[in-house]
């Protein structure tokens, strides 16, 4: 690589952590077992496939802890929340409180 393409591509990278963590958000888009409720009830754990975008706090906690060095179990806490307020919350509302179970994870990908 040429010297212009490695002091490049870091400040390239930190600029798209500083717009997701301040205003772009993240999108992620998975496939695991995501449950909610107990079994026999419409809210009973699957399999699904997700892509949700999610807000700028949530990115921001996930690049954070990622750039502190959180282990893989941290991390994977910080998305499931994301996904969580994201998707099944949807930001609140009546389903606030809804704990999500996060579970087997076949594939996860996090983009800007």
């Amino acid at each position: 690589m040429q010297e212009t393409e490695l002091e490049w591509q870091p400040q390239v990278k930190a600029q798209a952590r500083q717009r997701a963590a301040s205003s772009g958000g993240l999108v992620v888009s998975c496939r695991a077992h995501f449950g909610l409720g107990p079994e026999g009830t419409l809210d009973a754990g699957r399999v699904r496939d997700i892509t949700v975008a999610v807000s700028s706090s949530h990115a921001a906690a996930i690049l954070a802890a990622r750039e502190d060095g959180a282990t893989e179990s941290d991390l994977h806490d910080a998305v499931v929340e994301a996904i969580a307020d994201a998707y099944f919350r949807q930001g609140g509302g009546g389903r606030a409180g809804l704990e999500v179970k996060f579970a087997d994870v076949e594939w996860l990908n996090i983009r800007f």
